[in-house]
């Protein structure tokens, strides 16, 4: 939890320095509290720095592509001369994922996560996919993570400005 806590006073003061008056001070407290509500409910003062880092990721307002290549490159494993995602790391990755809107009350059941992993290695006959075909699975915008581009829409509309004027 220290770790994670120094982490975000880092990244929170340096977005202050970019933006001044644009970032609340408390911003590296308000968001360990949601870290910590979403992956440690029991209470036991620990958060897997992968999850955080996912969560991070998700929220942060990068684009999809990125976001989905940082996914993988915090949940995939070297294999000699690639790098893979297995179906326990997408597991990891998707129960992550799900704790960002259970903590609304939206989160998923463990069988859509199951459905998911299903439909990513749908035909694929090796125990791990490359990079390529975890993106594309990603771009089909499966069920379990739909929140997840419809909140990057959302947010990239709150940038759009329009001449026109409404009468």
């Amino acid at each position: 939890m220290q770790q994670i806590s120094t982490m975000l006073m880092k990244l929170f003061q340096r977005a202050r320095l970019e933006k001044p008056g644009q970032v609340d001070p408390r911003g590296a407290e308000f968001t360990l509290g949601l870290l910590i509500a979403m992956y440690d409910r029991s209470g036991t003062g620990y958060v897997r720095t992968r999850s955080a880092a996912a969560a991070l990721i998700s929220l942060s307002g990068d684009t999809l592509l990125a976001k989905y290549r940082a996914f993988f490159q915090f949940y995939a494993v070297p294999d000699g001369k690639e790098t893979l995602i297995t179906r326990s790391a997408l597991r990891s990755l998707l129960t992550d994922l799900n704790q960002i809107p259970a903590i609304v009350g939206e989160g998923c059941t463990l069988s859509c996560v199951e459905i998911a992993i299903h439909d990513c290695f749908h035909g694929v006959l090796n125990a791990a996919i490359v990079e390529e075909k975890f993106l594309s699975w990603l771009r089909s915008e499966p069920a379990v993570l739909l929140w997840l581009p419809t909140c990057y829409r959302l947010s990239v509309t709150e940038m759009v400005s329009h001449q026109a004027r409404c009468r």
